[in-house]
C-alpha cells in the first residue's frame, strides 16, 4: 500500500508551509486572520486538490483517445456548513473544453471515467458531500 508523507511548518503568524513528495512546497494562510495574506487558504486547497485529481486523469485519458481539446479548465463550487467544523457538504465540478472540433462523446467518456473510476479525491468528496459534475462544450 502507498504511503504519502508532507510536512507542514509553521513560518510566522498565521502562515505555513508544506512540502509535497514531489518535493514542491505550498504556503498556506488563514483568511481575515492572516496578517501576510501570502498562502492558500485550506478548505479551498481541497477544492483545487479535487479539480487537479480529476484533470490530470482527463488530460491523461483524452490523449490515449486521440480527442483534442485546445484549451480546459474546471470551475468547482463547494458550499460549507453553517456550523462548526465547517465542512464542504455540496460541491459542484463543472468541466469547460473549448476547441474548433469536440469530440463530445470521447470527452464525456473521459470524463465519466475519471469521475466514477480513477479520482481517489472525487471519491474522497462523497465521503462528506454531495457531489455533482457538469460538462461544457465551446466551439470556437
Amino acid at each position: 500500500m502507498a504511503t504519502n508523507t508532507v510536512t507542514t511548518v509553521w513560518k510566522e503568524n498565521m502562515l505555513f508551509e508544506s512540502d509535497n513528495p514531489s518535493g514542491e512546497t505550498l504556503s498556506i494562510d488563514a483568511p481575515e486572520e492572516g496578517i501576510e495574506n501570502k498562502g492558500l487558504r485550506p478548505k479551498a486547497l481541497m477544492l483545487s486538490s479535487l479539480a487537479g485529481c480529476s484533470g490530470l486523469d482527463i488530460v491523461s485519458l483524452l490523449k490515449k483517445m486521440r480527442a483534442e481539446v485546445d484549451d480546459f479548465k474546471m470551475i468547482v463550487h463547494g458550499e460549507l456548513t453553517d456550523v462548526h467544523p465547517k465542512y464542504y457538504n455540496k460541491v459542484v465540478v463543472e468541466y469547460h473544453f473549448y476547441g474548433s472540433d469536440l469530440n463530445e462523446n470521447k470527452i464525456n467518456k473521459a470524463v465519466n471515467l475519471s469521475v466514477e473510476t480513477y479520482c481517489g479525491v472525487m471519491e474522497m468528496f462523497r465521503q462528506f458531500a454531495d457531489v455533482t459534475t457538469e460538462v461544457y462544450l465551446h466551439e470556437q
